[in-house]
């Protein structure tokens, strides 16, 4: 019989971004190393930003996504609220919609709004070149791959900290060893709000409020590659 909840997290995400404030901190206990190995990836998050191109830090701090499950919005660059340093932010999972604020002085659509929404080649992109700087961290310096001990205790900022589980945490109980870990989370201090004049969450199951460009809701949001996995 099986417990607990499986196959979480194979894709670069942060914990709690259906809820408005998010985790401010998550504890990660192993209760059990299955025999054969299954960890996870850390990446720092303000370190991924600097690593980005001046153009590509511009544009995507203008950026900010929808949880397709509860409609919350977050940022997709934030600043950290209390180091300051600007670190990138997306769920590669559950994310059904990225809004992008224009450029001031510009509007879109028959409604002239300073928004718009991201069409499909454009989420493609965006997605796939957050999870390749994600995955880069690994050679560059700025992320892990943690293979746990027994009773290790990994706390991290989950505000700059993100995550995804190893492939090999994915494998059944019989290929790969039994693995159990507890999370904790700790409550947010403050809201994590999208800025810009934006609501905190818009309806993901309503119409399309902009017009055009991707906007889905449910518990899977917007499959950027057709060769992943995607179970939140």
């Amino acid at each position: 019989r099986q417990h607990g909840i499986l196959g979480v997290g194979p894709q670069w995400h942060n914990d709690g971004s259906f809820v408005e404030g998010t985790f401010s901190h998550v504890g990660y206990h192993i209760i059990r190393v299955p025999e054969k190995g299954g960890g996870t990836y850390f990446a720092h998050q303000g370190a991924a930003f600097d690593k980005l191109p001046p153009e590509k830090q511009e544009r995507w701090q203008r950026l900010v996504s929808l949880n397709s499950n509860s409609g919350v919005l977050h940022p997709v660059v934030h600043e950290h609220y209390i180091s300051g340093r600007k670190s990138v932010w997306l769920h590669l999972g559950m994310t059904g919609a990225v809004i992008e604020k224009l450029p001031d002085g510009e509007t879109h659509g028959p409604h002239k709004l300073p928004f718009r929404l991201l069409n499909e080649e454009e989420m493609k992109d965006l997605f796939h070149t957050y999870n390749d700087l994600l995955n880069a961290g690994i050679k560059d310096g700025y992320a892990i791959n943690c293979q746990y001990q027994d009773g290790d205790l990994i706390m991290i900022d989950n505000l700059a900290i993100g995550h995804k589980a190893s492939p090999e945490a994915h494998k059944s109980a019989e290929e790969q060893g039994l693995r159990i870990m507890h999370r904790t989370t700790v409550h947010a201090v403050q809201d994590f709000e999208p800025g810009f004049g934006l609501p905190i969450a818009m309806d993901p199951y309503s119409g399309n409020p902009f017009g055009e460009g991707v906007w889905l809701g449910g518990g899977i949001g917007f499959k950027w590659d057709d060769k992943i996995r995607y179970q939140n």
